[in-house]
């Protein structure tokens, strides 16, 4: 009888780590990232880490067809913008460099942030993609922080700019730029709770 429950118990303590290991299983995040001039780094690091926690990343672009990054990496996306639903993942990001600029005035770029706010998901933007959010309408009265370059265009939509490297306000994380990517991961993983 000792040997069963025994056997049960360590059942139960593998089953209880297996499921703690994929908690975040099921759950994904949408990474939108422009066609042309995406910034590397500002992609593959939360990118490791959100898959790290188990999180299933999905790539939204303007196009199908393989985006290049301001550094040479190369990616097909998996849906375009327009065909993303909020309601299907965890959080949105928004990936910078110069590349990001197409999604400033896009109506579904905003439509993206304005809903992620909207449904209390976890909404990301990083080096000039904060641009986008302050554009959307999310980010008045909102801390907030760009690429230093950028950060007339966010006080001119009512944010209050800080020149953090990474400042989180509410459910929203921003990040100044490739030196900040790692902790704007970190942040959003904090903010889904892992």
């Amino acid at each position: 009888m000792r040997k069963r429950w025994s056997t049960v118990f360590i059942a139960f303590v593998i089953i209880a780590i297996l499921s703690g290991s994929i908690l975040a299983q099921g759950k994904r995040v949408l990474m939108v990232i422009a066609h042309n001039g995406f910034r590397d780094e500002e992609l593959a690091r939360p990118k490791t880490l959100l898959e790290g926690a188990g999180y299933e990343i999905i790539i939204a672009s303007s196009s199908l067809g393989e985006a290049k990054g301001m550094l040479g990496a190369k990616i097909k996306p998996h849906i375009l913008l327009q065909d993303a639903k909020v309601a299907d993942y965890e959080a949105v990001i928004f990936v910078g460099g110069i590349g990001a600029q197409q999604y400033w005035h896009d109506p579904m770029a905003h439509r993206l942030a304005q809903e992620a706010i909207s449904q209390g998901k976890v909404l990301g933007a990083i080096c000039i993609a904060p641009v986008i959010l302050a554009n959307a309408g999310v980010l008045q009265g909102k801390k907030a922080t760009v690429w230093a370059s950028e950060k007339r265009k966010l006080e001119n939509r009512g944010a209050q700019y800080t020149g953090r490297m990474v400042e989180v306000d509410g459910r929203i994380v921003t990040a100044n730029g490739p030196q900040a990517a790692e902790a704007f991961g970190k942040e959003i993983l904090r903010l889904l709770g892992r």
